[in-house]
């Protein structure tokens, strides 16, 4: 009777678990910056070209957008610093040709060429970050109201759809698993 239990209870602890692991999932989507043109020095007539792009897309915490260039770079920068095109602080930098940058919280990010006179012809980009969204009011009208839910935030902007799960949270489960077969 006792070994009934004890098998009883492992087994329901490991469904437990189990079943609340798409908690530790996480989601976003990631977004190619200037979609197939990447980021380069736009032309002449067209110098609000990365702006137009970002404010076609919805960016939620968690999302990354890829920066593809070519003897360039990609910095983020304070407001003031992006007005004036000043890459001389940068809060982020990267010259590598291809930057993945997660957008880990809910704000204003300023983007910038570091190549001297890239952001005066309007290499530059402000993306906005949104929080989570608070839940409806009224749970019987969907979000989007009657017309049916809105798309998610990035599948209808060119987003591409991304889940992950971390090691620490694939080795503790097998870990657990093992302890029920074994204990």
């Amino acid at each position: 009777m006792a070994s009934f239990f004890s098998t009883s209870c492992k087994t329901l602890l490991f469904l437990t678990i189990l079943s609340s692991l798409h908690l530790f999932l996480v989601a976003g989507f990631e977004f190619d910056v200037g979609d197939t043109a990447g980021w380069a020095v736009p032309p002449h007539n067209d110098t609000q070209i990365y702006n137009e792009w970002a404010s076609k897309n919805r960016f939620q915490i968690g999302d990354t957008i890829n920066f593809k260039y070519k003897k360039d770079s990609v910095m983020v920068v304070s407001k003031v610093d992006y007005e004036q095109c000043n890459s001389l602080h940068p809060l982020f930098f990267s010259n590598t040709g291809e930057t993945v940058f997660k957008l880990d919280r809910a704000e204003l990010f300023y983007f910038i060429s570091g190549v001297s006179g890239h952001c005066e012809r309007g290499q530059k980009m402000i993306v906005k970050v949104l929080g989570h969204s608070p839940a409806p009011e009224n749970p019987l009208v969907p979000p989007g109201g009657y017309g049916g839910p809105p798309p998610p935030p990035g599948e209808a902007n060119g987003g591409v759809p991304k889940t992950s799960i971390s090691s620490l949270v694939f080795v503790q489960l097998i870990m657990l698993f093992l302890g029920v077969l074994f204990f």
